[in-house]
């Protein structure tokens, strides 16, 4: 898939929100080695490892678009590669992880397969993206003709698994103290057309590749569909995201039961 790191930081500010409180859940120490699984443009793992002294960061994306841009974040201590998240290996004080592993299928494989990535008394991090009615409506275009016959039925597997399956996830997987929340992270846009340039960098774009020259009539289906639903302006549209941090138990430690860390719905608009 050819990202468009311009169309995706249309947005730069609003998508740094959500970072932000991922790191505050990071136990920031000197010397980690640390990974981050879909870097993008590498600017906020730069801002990342600019908060980890000492520390040695890999970000890693499929994207050559987007590693392209990330080369200039460049620095000591601070390295960008080509790799997908299911293919990661080695271990690191901290694998982190800032909207992406929605794109990686079967998260009751990967989570595990992900701790197992953590030293002891290491963390894993992670947030992603849920499910919201703008984001509902993109595989119902899909459905519609001409665009369901030109994709043959297919449509984007996007994944995210409720907060409790998470907490037995990395509970089975050796994780000690947990937090895992929903946040709902609230927008306001000019108008229901601008979700479309909203989800133009990230959601639409396994459609428009395959849609070719009907790509541009997808996304004024979809425009329409969105105008009907959301008629006012500006308007409202909260983004909501689950956001977790696990930290590995030591060698000898005993296991934590689930509900030893913290489970729960935030929602603040």
């Amino acid at each position: 898939m050819s990202w468009n790191p311009e169309n995706y930081e249309k947005f730069k500010a609003e998508r740094f929100q959500p970072f932000e409180d991922l790191v505050a859940l990071v136990r920031i120490r000197p010397g980690l080695k640390v990974i981050d699984l879909g870097c993008g443009t590498g600017e906020l793992t730069r801002r990342l490892a600019d908060r980890l002294p000492e520390s040695e960061v890999l970000g890693i994306d499929n994207s050559p678009q987007m590693l392209e841009k990330a080369q200039a974040q460049v620095r000591p201590g601070l390295a960008f590669e080509r790799q997908a998240i299911e293919q990661v290996s080695g271990r690191w004080d901290l694998v982190f992880s800032n909207a992406a592993i929605q794109w990686v299928r079967d998260h009751e494989s990967l989570v595990p397969r992900l701790m197992s990535l953590v030293r002891p008394g290491g963390q894993l991090v992670v947030q992603l993206p849920r499910g919201n009615p703008a984001m509902e409506m993109i595989p119902q275009v899909a459905g519609e003709p001409p665009f369901c016959e030109a994709l043959g039925g297919w449509t984007q597997e996007f994944s995210c698994l409720p907060l409790y399956s998470y907490a037995e996830l990395l509970n089975r997987s050796g994780a000690g103290e947990m937090v895992i929340f929903e946040k709902v992270y609230p927008h306001i846009l000019r108008d229901a057309g601008a979700i479309v340039d909203w989800y133009d960098g990230t959601a639409l774009l396994p459609y428009l590749e395959r849609l070719g020259d009907l790509g541009e009539a997808f996304k004024e289906r979809y425009r329409q569909r969105l105008h009907s639903r959301w008629p006012e302006t500006p308007v409202f549209f909260g983004f909501q995201r689950v956001l977790f941090a696990a930290t590995r138990k030591q060698a000898g430690g005993h296991r934590a039961p689930v509900d030893g860390g913290r489970v729960g719905n935030v929602a603040r608009c």
